[in-house]
């Protein structure tokens, strides 16, 4: 072994008797970006947020969520001067399966038995295209978009789902939910496998109308107003107004089995859609998390009763819900990450 240099036997003495002092202040990293740069970042994606978030979702001066409304009214009837006639395999249903207002259509036509009757295709929403698009080409169509105007040269408005169509004239007879679960519930029997469940008995139409008003504002829209509001003090008042509405039914339910008591109504299938994608959805992406909906003893019962209806499991795709819910909304979800969670067997 060759002997040590005299100098590195030096540095080794000092090394042993005098320890470098630990102790000694090391440099600090920066654990933020430099508070210029924070600001200037804040600032350019506040600016383009609202941009983003006045397209995707209108609002009135206050900063609430204000919906648009539906421009495709018309019905499918029997009355001579319709054009409109009651027919199997005339009409089709295009839905997304994310969508609770096309989950709506689905649930009618599978409690009423109209499968064979009303054909349906599905679509899925396109951030890039800025719309929803044909899971496989439709009428020559590959976007929602398209089919407006295909249906309506010149259309200007929202393309939106659900979509009731005529493929014997290739026009939309209707694109409003609420009108098609009750066009689906009453103007279809002849065909339907269930022609005596009558989801809209003109007894409690009065009663339904009430529900469907009140839950419409506070749950239906109000988890939209929650998600889609653009100030503080508008998201306080639409979170404010879906809880203690939610808080409402959960009691209404401790003392009954349906909203209008003992029988099944549309009331009851417009609720449902909301609270199957809440806890997965709404409670987290749209800040609707002062109680999930397995918090409440009555409306988890409720919500696990409606979906063990005949055929209304089959028209539930909770994946669906937590892709294009997380995926697609690029403003609430900059990142585009799908939560692992809930558990959905809970």
């Amino acid at each position: 072994m060759n002997p040590e240099s005299p100098d590195r036997s030096q540095e080794q003495h000092k090394e042993l008797h005098h320890p470098p002092n630990e102790t000694a202040p090391k440099k600090k990293g920066k654990s933020l970006p430099p508070k210029p740069l924070i600001k200037l970042v804040r600032f350019g994606w506040t600016s383009l947020w609202r941009v983003m978030m006045s397209n995707l979702a209108p609002r009135d001066r206050s900063g609430a969520y204000i919906r648009p409304t539906t421009q495709f009214r018309d019905r499918i009837s029997s009355d001579t001067d319709n054009p409109y006639q009651p027919a199997t395999g005339r009409y089709h249903l295009y839905v997304g399966m994310s969508c609770p207002w096309a989950h709506r259509t689905l649930v009618v036509r599978a409690l009423k038995g109209l499968e064979d009757t009303i054909s349906i295709s599905t679509v899925s929403p396109s951030p890039e295209s800025g719309g929803w698009i044909f899971d496989r080409v439709e009428e020559g169509c590959r976007s929602l978009a398209d089919l407006y105007e295909l249906a309506q040269p010149g259309y200007t408005g929202r393309c939106t789902v659900p979509v009731l169509w005529d493929k014997q004239t290739k026009k939309i007879v209707n694109n409003e939910s609420a009108e098609i679960i009750v066009i689906l519930n009453s103007e279809l029997n002849q065909f339907a496998k269930h022609p005596d469940l009558d989801l809209y008995p003109v007894e409690l139409r009065e009663q339904i109308d009430c529900l469907n008003d009140k839950i419409y504002h506070a749950v239906n829209n109000g988890v939209y107003r929650c998600g889609f509001a653009q100030t503080q003090s508008a998201y306080n008042l639409a979170c404010r107004e879906l809880f203690a509405t939610l808080d409402e039914l959960d009691e209404l339910l401790g003392q009954q089995s349906y909203l209008c008591g003992d029988r099944l109504t549309l009331a009851d299938i417009r609720l449902f859609t909301t609270l199957f994608r809440f806890d997965i959805a709404y409670y987290g992406l749209f800040k609707c998390n002062l109680r999930r909906i397995q918090d409440y003893p009555h409306l988890s019962v409720y919500l696990r009763a409606l979906y063990r209806l005949p055929g209304v499991a089959s028209t539930c795709d909770l994946e669906s819900v937590k892709r294009d819910y997380y995926g697609n909304l690029f403003p609430l979800n900059p990142g585009g990450i799908i939560p692992l969670g809930p558990d959905i067997h809970i």
